[in-house]
């Protein structure tokens, strides 16, 4: 058996998994957990704070591949320790790119009315994709906060697997604070969740 095998296996079992759980979320659960996160935990600020882990991984992305540039021309070459800082920094940077044009090319309706009365499940019952819509109140899909959290914890989970409970439980955190706060449908996090995965593995296998 050669070593991309497993590799391999895994690869096909996300994209089934994937186009069979995204459907399934978007046509059976996306409206109920939207109408209960509104009704009922609508207002809890905690939630909103949990999104907030999600901004961290941008900035620093930059800042790493700024440093490692820099620590380049200075004589520096990666080692381990280096390699995961530099897949780190490029999955997050990769998955967020791809993000927006996936945002952009799905139209998804925000399951709240946050600008300028874009219409939303919330706040006109309105529902579904629009693609190529182009606007802030089509951009649901996928969740780039899920898929700014997922792809640098998916580098860490396959290169430091003695804190694989802290790189799930960010994760967890972020997805439930952007259902709790109505933020994204629970396929829009499914959707970050698959794309930050898979930038994550492209990104270990080439570097």
């Amino acid at each position: 058996m050669s070593e991309t095998d497993p590799a391999r296996r895994r690869a096909m079992a996300g994209l089934v998994s994937c186009a069979v759980l995204l459907p399934v979320s978007i046509l059976f659960l996306d409206r109920p957990i939207a109408s209960f996160s509104h009704a009922v935990l609508h207002g809890i600020h905690a939630f909103i704070w949990l999104t907030w882990i999600a901004d961290v991984p941008a900035p620093a992305a930059i800042l790493g591949l700024a440093g490692a540039g820099l620590a380049w021309i200075a004589g520096w070459r990666p080692g381990a320790a280096g390699r995961t800082l530099l897949a780190l920094c490029l999955a997050t940077l990769l998955a967020l790119a791809i993000k927006d044009q996936l945002k952009f090319a799905c139209g998804r309706l925000w399951p709240e009315t946050w600008v300028n009365n874009n219409p939303s499940w919330i706040g006109s019952g309105a529902y579904g994709f629009a693609p190529f819509h182009g606007g802030a109140g089509w951009g649901s899909f996928p969740s780039g906060h899920t898929t700014a959290i997922t792809a640098p914890c998916a580098v860490l989970w396959a290169r430091v697997r003695a804190a694989r409970p802290l790189w799930a439980a960010l994760v967890l955190l972020v997805a439930v604070g952007l259902l709790g706060a109505d933020f994204h449908f629970f396929g829009d996090v499914l959707g970050g969740l698959y794309l930050g995965v898979a930038c994550a593995a492209f990104t270990l296998a080439v570097i």
